[in-house]
């Protein structure tokens, strides 16, 4: 019983960190982090947070890995059976707007993996690889066709991407003016006019 409760305090202290971690990638970038702001924010010493993330490197790819878990847990509770569509994406986009500094940390995150030293890159590159596979299918199983004007269906999912990653950033920074979930949904109506009737 002690083992047991233990393992959760671990759990739960670990969950901690990865979480204070994630506001903190977010207010300062990845080369302004450091392991001592986040280990002020959850009141441990920074040898106490290198005891179970040995490194900041090591830190950010379990936030990253974090955030996906999160979001892959949100799209199986929510699909409840149904089969994987673009209306699952749109719900998601949704609940980001819940969520923004969690849509920020990923955007700062994503916008400095872009040089060629930072340890996040590969992370975005195999990401977003995925990401191109994974809405070609959607696309392709809610269209069933082509896209219009003579558009691939992998090249519906670059430019989907591109507009995801677009409407997030112009929302953090004007988010009264921009209407995340309901310009996703009028662009997948765009590009996908006889589709997914829930969109």
């Amino acid at each position: 019983m002690r083992r047991a409760q233990g393992r959760a305090g671990h759990e739960d202290r670990r969950r901690a960190i990865l979480e204070a971690a994630l506001e903190v990638f977010a207010e300062r970038g990845y080369q302004g982090a450091t392991i001592a702001i986040v280990a002020e924010r959850v009141g441990l010493s920074q040898q106490g947070v290198l005891h179970y993330f040995p490194n900041k490197q090591t830190l950010l790819a379990n936030v990253l890995a974090l955030r996906d878990q999160n979001d892959l847990d949100v799209l199986l509770a929510t699909a409840q059976g149904r089969s994987t569509t673009l209306e699952l994406l749109a719900e998601l986009v949704e609940r980001n707007v819940e969520r923004p500094g969690i849509v920020q940390s990923f955007t700062v995150l994503a916008a400095e993996s872009v040089t060629q030293d930072h340890p996040a890159r590969d992370y975005f590159v195999d990401r977003y690889a995925q990401a191109r596979e994974m809405l070609t299918t959607f696309l392709e199983r809610a269209l069933g066709g082509d896209p219009p004007h003579g558009v691939s269906h992998r090249d519906a999912a670059v430019l989907l991407i591109a507009v995801l990653d677009g409407l997030q950033q112009q929302w953090l920074l004007s988010p009264d003016e921009v209407d995340m979930p309901a310009l996703l949904r009028k662009f997948l109506r765009l590009i996908c006019p006889d589709g997914d009737p829930d969109l």
